[in-house]
């Protein structure tokens, strides 16, 4: 059986906080947050009127005009961290064989923008007025086939469509596809842009979202006992994975290696998560034993840390139940607090601050944490960033309908 060593060697973020890849980890190692009050739409009429926008990208730089009008914003935003990625790598696909180089982007909830707005034109216009681009411009899977189309990537193409676990489930079955043998180079990661009337109003009536509108630069707040909700953020995160042969006969920097991969499932309930924090840690014990290490020999947990007051708790007790006296050792922080949460986008980025952590020996904070909460009383890295050698990372991403995916990062040695 082949078993590859997966490599990262080039990572392409979009979010709330940053554009492009030093953008963004400078602003997480500096404690700044991209969330503030909403204004690419009116929020008169919503409870919840902050969020995690995406901000000063000039998407005309990286997609055609005209192709532009028939996408979808998440595919906007997935093409944009899909090039950064590419260019981050220094990779040429015309030079490779492009039957083994393939894509998989994950999604939450795919073009809701799009729905939105052909919905109000068959109630305004009639059917007849529906856009013909509305199918191929609100599907999950046209993300990964846009970027399929674009870099000419005629290898294991999919989508991955696990809530907020997506991002983190594509890049883990991109890793198997590799180590496996069936590909040579990933474009893999996650993509959501559902800030939208429509979504922000569905989420607040699921009664998940914080509603601190008068102050949304702490409204996301990952285990403070203050904590009332997610934010919703919109944004890409996408890594080339490659294996070693590849990374290696091209002579390029590597971030990270990945290791190991874990997916489970609650079987609990549609939107709350185990409260016993069994699934999740059946999925970190399931990576750790990927990789074939122990769980003394993980040094820092990029948590799931929504900020709502069930999951901060369930991961809590998942972490202490699969690390028993070394969870007090562990520096654990949450990219959340300053990005929001990016729903299926949220494990693509997360996995770009778990490599920079690994790559720079630097651990973002978690910002916000003020108020600590007696059900979480790990090392949640609180407020400033700190410097300290990281050789082993986990991220983890836990997605509504039970669904819990995590990765484990190593520093590369050879």
């Amino acid at each position: 059986m082949i078993t590859n060593r997966v490599v990262i060697t080039g990572m392409g973020v979009v979010a709330p906080n940053g554009n492009g890849l030093d953008a963004f980890w400078n602003a997480l190692t500096s404690g700044i947050t991209g969330i503030k009050p909403i204004t690419s739409f009116d929020t008169a009429e919503l409870v919840v009127k902050f969020g995690g926008e995406v901000k000063n990208l000039n998407f005309e730089e990286y997609i055609n005009p005209k192709e532009l009008r028939r996408m979808d914003r998440f595919t906007w935003l997935v093409l944009v961290a899909s090039e950064m990625a590419i260019r981050d790598a220094g990779i040429d696909f015309s030079l490779l064989n492009q039957h083994r180089c393939g894509v998989i982007v994950g999604s939450g909830i795919g073009g809701l923008d799009t729905i939105e707005k052909q919905n109000r034109i068959l109630v305004e216009k009639g059917p007849k007025r529906i856009s013909p681009f509305m199918i191929p411009m609100q599907i999950i899977n046209m993300a990964a086939g846009y970027v399929s189309i674009q870099y000419g990537l005629k290898g294991p193409s999919t989508s991955v469509v696990t809530a907020c676990a997506s991002g983190t489930n594509a890049i883990g079955d991109a890793f198997k596809i590799i180590q496996r043998g069936d590909a040579d180079v990933m474009v893999v990661g996650g993509t959501e842009a559902a800030l939208t009337t429509l979504g922000i109003g569905g989420f607040t009536n699921l009664k998940a979202l914080s509603t601190r509108n008068d102050e949304p630069e702490k409204a996301s707040r990952p285990f403070d006992a203050q904590r009332d909700g997610f934010v919703m953020g919109e944004g890409s995160g996408m890594v080339i994975l490659e294996s070693l042969e590849s990374a290696q006969k091209r002579g390029v920097r590597i971030y990270a290696e990945v290791v190991g991969y874990g997916m489970t499932s609650d079987a609990f309930h549609i939107t709350q998560p185990d409260p016993n924090g069994d699934g999740a840690a059946a999925a970190m014990k399931m990576a750790i034993n990927d990789a074939g290490l122990q769980p003394e020999d993980v040094d820092y947990i990029n948590a799931h840390g929504t900020s709502t007051v069930l999951n901060d708790k369930g991961e809590t007790l998942a972490i202490k139940k699969v690390f028993g006296e070394h969870a007090t050792k562990l520096a654990i922080s949450s990219t959340k607090s300053m990005t929001g949460h990016l729903l299926g986008a949220a494990g693509g980025v997360e996995c770009i601050a778990s490599a920079m952590t690994i790559h720079t020996g630097v651990i973002h904070p978690t910002i916000n944490y003020e108020f600590p909460d007696p059900e979480c009383d790990l090392d949640y890295v609180p407020n400033q960033a700190r410097k300290q050698e990281v050789r082993t990372a986990l991220s983890n991403s836990f997605g509504f309908g039970g669904h819990n995916a995590t990765l484990l990062l190593k520093k590369y040695t050879e």
